[in-house]
């Protein structure tokens, strides 16, 4: 019983760190730098060992289950104001990023690699953001042709001025338009939805019916103790689908490839490989 109000505690701790941080950052710009100090211990937490065992034994509890809500809530509200606080400082000062983007690209590369992204490959980036990390690592790596979607106008502006900072304007742009709407989603050859995209089967849904055949979806999600950073993903692909799953302890997201049954590699839509 101790252990399980510690971890709550914790998660308590978490949250109210983090918004208050995310207020001050609004009136001192300089509090960012506190605020990406304290997002980055929420990552550390999330694949903390110890934690994980704390979820497993505590993660179905009423009151922690909730308050893991309350932690992505915030999180996600933090983490999209840190996102436009860091593209632009980097549209204004001209930070190439080539550091940054390198090391993103090594990071999503099993990703890219699994799912076929190539140099004739359209993509189709649904939750982009205000810093388009992973759509920029997509153009950069592998050369494809990136259009990245977000509701949010001002983080589709902001998105557009630090990829022209990254020099990868040519290949990458954005749009505000809903999924519905775009015609590209009929062109696109892979379609990405991000992890903090709440109503993931939803987009796929919406998709589906206007998708080409051949074209591979790959859903970024967090379940468990990663959901206080993710959108979780409720339920299991249906029979339509061939799915491969991609799942890793140390990795602050796991991700779906589907495919249409008859074009998938996989047999069944719970064909899973898990990376330890």
């Amino acid at each position: 019983m101790k252990e399980r109000y510690e971890f709550l505690l914790a998660l308590k701790l978490l949250q109210y760190e983090i918004d208050e941080l995310t207020a001050y950052a609004k009136a001192c710009r300089e509090c960012f730098s506190l605020l990406k100090k304290k997002l980055d211990v929420l990552c550390r937490f999330i694949v903390s060992d110890a934690n994980f065992r704390r979820w497993h034994h505590w993660g179905h509890h009423a009151e922690i289950a909730q308050q893991c809500e309350k932690v992505r809530e915030t999180s996600v509200k933090a983490l999209c104001d840190m996102e436009k606080y860091h593209s632009l400082c980097t549209s204004t000062n001209g930070d190439n990023g080539s550091n940054y983007l390198a090391a993103l690209s090594r990071s999503v590369q099993h990703e890219l690699d699994t799912s076929g992204i190539d140099r004739t490959s359209k993509v189709l980036f649904i939750g982009s953001g205000a810093y388009p990390t992973s759509a920029l690592a997509i153009a950069k790596a592998k050369q494809a042709e990136v259009l990245g979607l977000d509701i949010d106008r001002e983080a589709v502006e902001l998105a557009a001025r630090v990829t022209k900072a990254f020099h990868l304007d040519a290949m990458v742009r954005f749009t505000s338009s809903r999924v519905t709407e775009l015609s590209y989603v009929s062109e696109a050859t892979h379609i990405i939805v991000a992890s903090l995209v709440k109503e993931k089967w939803d987009i796929v849904d919406a998709v589906k019916t206007r998708m080409r055949p051949d074209a591979t979806i790959i859903v970024r999600y967090g379940n468990g103790i990663k959901s206080l950073f993710n959108y979780p993903l409720e339920h299991a692909a249906s029979s339509e689908w061939a799915a491969t799953w991609i799942t890793h302890r140390k990795n602050l997201y796991d991700t779906v490839i589907l495919k249409r049954a008859l074009f998938g590699t996989a047999t069944s839509s719970h064909t899973a490989r898990q990376r330890m």
